[in-house]
């Protein structure tokens, strides 16, 4: 007879772990968008699988400071195939955050 945490367990033991799923985040966003890839700001597990902040380099320029950057939010599954993604900002290269 299956348990609640027989099930837990088998879930748990389908899921990629966190560095594939960053890089699977990388990759397939920057595949779709033939955008140069920056890095993986942000990764965490989720219900539904992973959800990971992707920084791409969308305009090149020089100086490379000038560059425009875009950071965004990408959804994958589980297993690490990309279910979404959307645009979170835009910011130039050499720009830091103020808070």
């Amino acid at each position: 007879m299956s348990t609640e945490k027989d099930s837990e367990k088998e879930h748990d033991e389908k899921r990629i772990d966190v560095p594939t799923a960053m890089r699977n985040a990388s990759a397939q966003l920057t595949e779709l968008l033939r955008c140069e890839p920056g890095s993986v700001s942000a990764v965490k597990a989720t219900d539904d699988g992973w959800s990971a902040d992707v920084e791409v380099v969308e305009v090149e320029r020089v100086p490379d400071t000038m560059s425009v950057m875009a950071s965004y939010r990408v959804q994958l599954d589980p297993q690490g195939r990309l279910m979404s993604y959307e645009r979170l900002r835009r910011y130039a290269r050499g720009q830091i955050d103020r808070r």
